[in-house]
Formats: structure tokens, sequence, C-alpha cells
């Protein structure tokens, strides 16, 4: 049986567990925003037309920060074409997801459902086909209590107080040659400094994220970020980071995904370290992983066909992935790798939250569900709070495919007033783990609680023929004595202990 042995101490620390890091991503794609949080028929509709049992979902998950309303949506989006009278609103086409756009949920009404959630304001503006005027703009209608055109105009549509969104993403992927008005890093730096300089005019304190790379496998990856930010590195606070990863049978290699998600933070935040020096500034750029998630993009790919010039629907099924017992261990990997990086991951956010490559899935007239990655996500977020440790970590290794050796056992640990977290995942795909903890470097008492998911199954799902097949498994084989915990984990599972 393979060994692994961890060690907790409250002298090593990695830095805060900021609350940003549980972040969500809304984007009007497919049946994510209309059938998915917006559904005025259903029989659980609000006043406003929102699900409430997507609501009380949204708020078990965890979500503190959603980044709205993309995306490659957002890069054809006219802001103005969501905010009024709704039954004045235009029908755009949606050029990035071949759609129709019925803008019957704009910035009020998503607002409106922020509020009931209560998680904060992302707010993302279209570089792509258009520029710094209409950012401007917006944050205008946004932001400033009154007295000029457009402030009045928001008041005038039904909301007397600005809405006082504070973090803003300057594009989406303007890297990716599929997205309207794709831009090299030259130009592309160049306007996100122009606009974050004009934004700061109206608002100083503003938190501005800027575009990285869409991917790793991008072959401008790592200098695109290094020429972005010698552009715009004062002017902006963060540069995003996205990352999915699939199984794509490759069960070895998806495994030790947070592998590669570690190796891709660090690039990054060696690109931005690298522009720091060389400007010599005294301001460090932190990452905003406004895009993390599992997505079968293989058969998304596959999938895609040429549509004609008269098939414009409106919310569209797409990429609505059903999600394994596999697939939920390997998402708490990633999020044990978000921890582990808390001192430069300032804010993260799943891409993406309901039926679009999400962990709520629904169905029109009918019921809500958990898929099996909402496990891990929500309970990390109830769990994680106060300072990321420093695990030191010993023990047996494994192959991890194309990631190469990695530890059979992949950590994290969070501490705060006499309660500590840690997180596991056992990466081997035929035998338990024992697990032993060293907690004498912590003022932490009490008893230990152990959760997570595992099955004999691990292609297991949630779908609407069975809602609730996978959930949350307490561990019994957890014991503590003195300062060492003891457990055994089973083969490919993810498993969460609460301390005190």
């Amino acid at each position: 049986m393979p060994r692994t042995h961890l060690v907790l101490d409250s002298a090593f620390t990695v830095g805060p567990v900021r609350r940003r890091l549980f972040g969500g991503f809304v984007e009007h794609l497919g049946r994510h925003v209309y059938d998915g949080i917006h559904e005025p028929a259903h029989e659980s509709a609000d006043e406003h037309g929102f699900r409430k049992d997507v609501i009380e979902l949204v708020k078990e998950l965890g979500v503190t920060t959603i980044r709205y309303p993309g995306g490659n949506f957002v890069s054809g989006y006219k802001w103005e074409d969501g905010v009024g009278p709704v039954e004045q609103r235009p029908r755009r086409l949606d050029l990035a997801w071949h759609s129709t756009e019925t803008n019957e949920v704009g910035l009020h009404e998503f607002q409106q459902w922020l509020d009931s959630v209560g998680s904060e304001l992302m707010l993302a503006v279209n570089l792509g086909t258009r520029g710094a005027a209409e950012a401007i703009e917006l944050l205008e209608y946004a932001n400033i209590p009154g007295g000029t055109a457009r402030s009045e105009e928001r008041k005038a549509n039904g909301r007397e107080e600005p809405f006082g969104i504070t973090m803003w993403c300057l594009g989406n992927e303007m890297d990716g040659p599929w997205q309207l008005g794709h831009k090299n890093a030259e130009d592309y730096g160049k306007l996100a400094a122009m606009t974050a300089k004009a934004m700061r005019q109206i608002q100083p304190d503003l938190e501005l994220v800027a575009c990285g790379s869409s991917g790793a496998s991008m072959p401008t990856f790592g200098e695109w970020e290094r020429t972005v930010l010698e552009h715009a590195y004062e002017d902006v606070d963060y540069i995003s980071a996205h990352a999915y990863y699939e199984e794509d049978q490759d069960l070895t290699s998806f495994l030790a995904s947070g592998a590669n998600m570690d190796h891709f933070i660090k690039t990054v935040t060696t690109a931005a370290d690298h522009v720091q020096a060389h400007k010599g500034s005294d301001k460090r750029i932190d990452i905003s992983f406004d895009e993390w998630n599992v997505w079968s993009i293989t058969k998304w790919e596959a999938q895609q066909k040429t549509f004609t010039l008269d098939e414009w629907p409106v919310a569209p099924r797409l990429l609505e992935d059903v999600y394994t017992v596999a697939d939920a261990v390997v998402l708490g990997g990633l999020l044990i790798s978000l921890l582990r990086h808390a001192d430069r991951v300032a804010s993260a956010s799943i891409a993406q939250l309901v039926n679009v490559i999400g962990p709520i899935m629904t169905e029109p007239g009918g019921e809500a569900w958990r898929q099996t990655t909402f496990f891990p996500f929500s309970v990390t977020s109830r769990l994680a709070h106060g300072t990321s440790l420093n695990v030191v970590a010993s023990g047996d290794t494994i192959d991890g495919g194309k990631h190469g050796t990695v530890p059979v056992v992949d950590s994290a640990a969070t501490v705060e007033d006499g309660h500590a977290a840690v997180f596991l995942v056992n990466r081997h795909q035929s035998e338990s783990t024992t697990v032993t903890i060293d907690l004498s470097g912590l003022d932490v008492d009490g008893d230990v609680h152990a959760e997570g998911i595992w099955d004999d199954d691990l292609h297991a799902v949630n779908d609407l023929s069975n809602t609730s097949r996978v959930g949350l498994r307490t561990n019994e084989s957890v014991r503590r004595e003195g300062d060492t915990i003891t457990i055994e984990l089973p083969p490919v599972s993810w498993t969460a202990l609460s301390i005190g």
C-alpha cells in the first residue's frame, strides 16, 4: 500500500486564501442564462424570472465573485442592448456561439440575481469589436452616482444607486483566432493600457484584469503575457489565466492535471515578474484564473457543425458535459493547486456554473441537480479559510503520464482561528493510500471529520435519469491520536478533512 506523510506548521505559509478564489462564471452561452438561471415559466421562478431552486444551489456551491457576461460572447456584445425596458430591447446575432441573443437578461437583471445568490460582480468589457470609449461609458453608467447622461439613464432604468462594480476584465482571450476582434499582443497590450488609463480617470481604485493567453497550448503562451504587460503593467492589477482539462482516454495523465496547473501558474507569474524586474516596478501583478474546469474540448470540437444563414437558435443545448466521478476527483485536485498558489492567484472562476460545463444542471420546467463536480467545489469553498499552508509532503510517487512523475497523493491545507482543513487526492488507480498528518506545528484541537468523492465506477454520473447517483461520502477510517492524523484514501478519490 502506498504511503504519504504530511507535515503542517503555522510557520510555513503560502499566503492568505482570498475569497475570490472561489468565484464562478456566467456567460450568455447555450442554456446558461435562458432555461438555466432564468426561466420565468418555471414553478420556482421569482418575480424577476430567476429559478429559486437554482439560486439555492448556487448559494450552496459557495461562489463568491462571478464573471459576466463572457467569455467569447462579450467580444461582440453591446452592453446598451441589455438595459432599458425589456420589451424594447433588440434581438441580436451572437456570433461567438451562433445563437440569437434576446437580451431579456442584462446588467440590471443579472445584478438582481447576484443579490439573491450573494455574489460579487466581475464585469467584462468588449475590447473585441469595441474599445475604450464604450468601456468608459459602461463604467459611467454603472458606477457614477448621478448627474451625467449615462448615470441618469441608469436611474431612469430603475436603479437609483450605482452598481459599485470594482473588478473589471479588459476583454476576453484576445490572443485566440476564434475571438471577434482577435489581436496580436502588441495591439492588445496598447488597447488594454489605454482603456485602463481611461477607466482610472473616472475611478482610480478599480481592479483591472488584462487578458493573458487563452491556454498554455497557444504558440505565444508566456511571450503574450510578457508583451501585454510591457505595455500595461502599471495600468492593470491582474493577468488572466484560462485552463481546461479532459480525460480523453488517458486517465493517468488526467489524474495528474494539477501538476500542469502548477506549471501554468509558475509560467505566468514568471512572465509577470520578469516585466516587473525589467521596469523596476514596486508593483506585483497577480493572477485572475478566471476560467478553469474539466471540459471535454475534444468532443466539443468534433461536434461543431456548419450552420446555414437562417439557423440562429435561442438558448440551444451547447457544452452540456455530464461529469463523472473521475472528473470530480480531478476538479478537487485543481482546487488543491489553486490553494497551493494562493499567494499569486488572487481570483479564480470555475467556468461555468449552470448547464454549460457547469456543476449545476437544469431541465426546462423540471428539476435542478448537482453534478459530481459540485461537491469538491462546495466543500472546499466552505472549509478553506484563513491561510494556505506550505504542506511538507513525503511519500510514494506514481507515473503521471504526459505530466511526468507525480506524488501519489496531492495535498493542500488551510488554517484559521484554531480550525484547519486538509484536501487530498489519491491518484492511484488500483490501491488505497495511507496518509499520516503531523499537526504538532498547529494549534488545532478537536475532532477530525473526513468526507469526499470516490466510487467503484469512476464514470458514474448524476443525470436526469438519476440526479443523486453520486454524492459526498464519509471516510470512516480517519483517526486522530494526539497530534497525528491517519487516514486511508480509496483509489482515485478526493477527500476533505475538517479539524477542530
